[in-house]
C-alpha cells in the first residue's frame, strides 16, 4: 500500500520499505507473527502488533535482520484515514505476478486515497500515478478511467484537457470536485488554485486524524519508560 505498490504501479519511487494492509484477526495476525520470525523482524517502535491498536489505526513497525534483506522495514496498518473496510478494498484489489508469485495491491484509487496525508513526498506521487493512469489509457479509456482522471487528475493543464473532451460528465461531476468546475471555466489559474486549496484541506484532515493516535503512541511510550 505505499512506495513498492507505486512502483509496480509504474511511478517510480525509491522505497527501502514495505508498507502492507492487513485483515486484522486472531488467525490472519499470528500467520503474520511467524511470518515476520522467519524474517527475523524485531520490533522498532510502539504500540505492539496487536488487533486492538490496528483497528484504531495504528501501524506496527519493524526492522528485518535476516541476511537476505537486511534492514528491511516493514510497515504493517489494517486501515488509513477514509479508507473502506479490508474486505471492500480486498475484493476490487490488483493482482499483479513477479516471478510466478501473485503480489496484492490496492487498487489504484484507494492506493491515491491511502497517499493523501500530510507527508510533501506523497503528493507528488499521487500526481504521478494519475498521470501514468492518463497517458497510458487517453486514446480508448473506460467509462471508469474517464471518472477516475476527474476525481484525481492534479496537473491543471491535463485536467483541463480531460474536462473539454468530456464536457457532459465534467458538469455532472464538477458538484463533487472545486477543481472541475474550475477546469470548466477553462481558466488554468483557477484550476491551480483549487488544486492547491484541495490538497490543503487533505493535509488539515490528516492532521486532525493521526493528532489523538500520536497522544496515544505518547502515553504508551511514557508507560513503557523505565522507571
Amino acid at each position: 500500500m505505499g512506495g513498492q505498490a507505486c512502483v509496480f504501479y509504474g511511478a517510480a519511487e525509491f522505497s527501502r520499505d514495505l508498507d502492507i494492509l492487513i485483515l486484522a484477526d486472531p488467525a490472519n495476525l499470528e500467520r503474520l507473527k511467524q511470518a515476520l520470525q522467519e524474517l527475523a523482524a524485531v520490533s522498532i517502535a510502539v504500540p505492539q502488533l496487536e488487533e486492538a491498536y490496528l483497528s484504531r489505526g495504528h501501524a506496527a513497525h519493524f526492522r528485518c535482520q535476516r541476511e537476505d534483506v537486511p534492514g528491511l522495514r516493514i510497515d504493517i496498518m489494517s486501515r488509513y484515514r477514509g479508507g473502506p473496510d479490508f474486505k471492500d478494498l480486498w475484493m476490487r484489489r490488483t493482482i499483479i505476478e513477479v516471478d510466478n508469485e501473485p503480489i496484492d495491491l490496492l487498487s489504484l484509487p484507494d492506493l491515491m486515497k491511502a497517499k493523501k496525508t500530510q507527508r510533501d513526498k506523497d503528493w507528488p506521487m499521487i500526481t504521478r500515478l494519475i498521470e501514468r493512469s492518463y497517458f497510458e489509457f487517453k486514446e480508448s479509456p473506460s467509462d471508469e478511467q474517464v471518472n477516475l482522471w476527474l476525481r484525481e487528475l492534479r496537473t491543471p493543464e491535463l485536467l483541463l484537457d480531460v474536462v473539454a473532451a468530456y464536457p457532459g460528465r465534467a458538469a455532472q461531476l464538477a458538484p463533487t470536485r472545486s477543481a472541475i468546475a474550475a477546469a470548466l471555466t477553462g481558466v488554468v489559474d483557477q484550476v491551480s488554485l483549487a488544486l492547491d486549496d484541495e490538497e490543503r484541506e487533505q493535509r488539515r484532515l490528516d492532521r486532525e486524524y493521526w493528532a489523538p493516535l500520536k497522544q496515544e503512541l505518547e502515553q504508551l511510550r511514557h508507560k513503557l519508560r523505565p522507571a
